[in-house]
């Protein structure tokens, strides 16, 4: 990776909540095209390096760079506009809305010419059309109906939804927490199947999960969180599973030159 410049970089990041150390001087890095993992055990701080990345939890101090440029973060929305699309583990999903609704929910499109400017109305036509359009990309045939609310799907389809949506609008990364957590063997299979749909359109994915079978099935590099920082980066074709539980947990040390 060393002629490989970073996409997504973070620089001594620290978050304290008054005395509880949420990052401690914690690194990261995520390079173009890949899928990097981030497991850690509860607590470790893995919540606390998203929110700091993506601007709902601004870190206290430290240096965050996109496409080597500095950036300074205040909102969630602000990430979404720079390019980072988040899918959060609880999906973010309106359950009454419909599909198309969701995919534009904060970014809905205005029609064309004085409808849009004057009357306000809303190009439901035109984003139902990217909506679909999308999700097909993704594989997601069994939904027929974008206009059917988000409620009436499975959780394996919301997950899509989510995914789908990430891949839409996110230009730059794709971060996704606890993508799997509380779905079925075939549901979760359909998701790791999206992960990989989203990797070979180029898109960098960051995975925070603790399923560790998934894991090492998607990621091409595995961030180990520990006590607040970044333990080590290590290949997951070079290490077994029981192994990153053992750093992770601090029952083993990490190789040495993964820091």
């Amino acid at each position: 990776m060393s002629d490989i410049k970073p996409v997504l970089t973070g620089r001594g990041l620290s978050k304290r909540y008054g005395q509880v150390v949420a990052l401690n001087n914690c690194d990261f890095d995520l390079y173009p095209g890949e899928v990097l993992a981030v497991i850690g055990d509860n607590g470790a701080g893995k919540t606390s390096l998203i929110k700091a990345l993506t601007g709902a939890a601004p870190p206290d101090s430290g240096e965050i760079r996109l496409d080597g440029q500095i950036i300074h973060f205040r909102s969630p929305q602000e990430a979404r506009d720079a390019g980072i699309e988040t899918v959060y583990q609880n999906l973010a999903l309106s359950p009454a809305l419909s599909i198309g609704d969701n995919m534009f929910l904060g970014r809905e499109r205005r029609k064309p010419g004085i409808l849009g400017s004057v009357f306000r109305m809303l190009d439901r036509s035109g984003m139902e059309k990217m909506a679909r359009d999308k999700l097909s990309e993704l594989g997601l045939l069994t939904i027929q109906n974008i206009g059917q609310p988000v409620e009436t799907l499975s959780g394996g389809q919301r997950q899509g939804v989510a995914v789908a949506r990430a891949a839409a609008f996110g230009s730059r990364v794709v971060i996704m927490d606890e993508p799997t957590a509380a779905l079925g063997v075939k549901e979760s299979r359909r998701v790791l199947d999206l992960i990989n749909d989203v990797k070979k359109r180029g898109m960098p994915i960051v995975l925070i999960s603790h399923n560790m079978p998934h894991v090492f099935e998607v990621a091409d590099r595995v961030h180990i969180h520990r006590l607040g920082s970044r333990l080590a980066v290590v290949n997951p074709k070079n290490i077994s599973m029981s192994d990153a539980v053992a750093m992770m947990t601090g029952a083993m040390a990490p190789p040495a030159g993964t820091a």
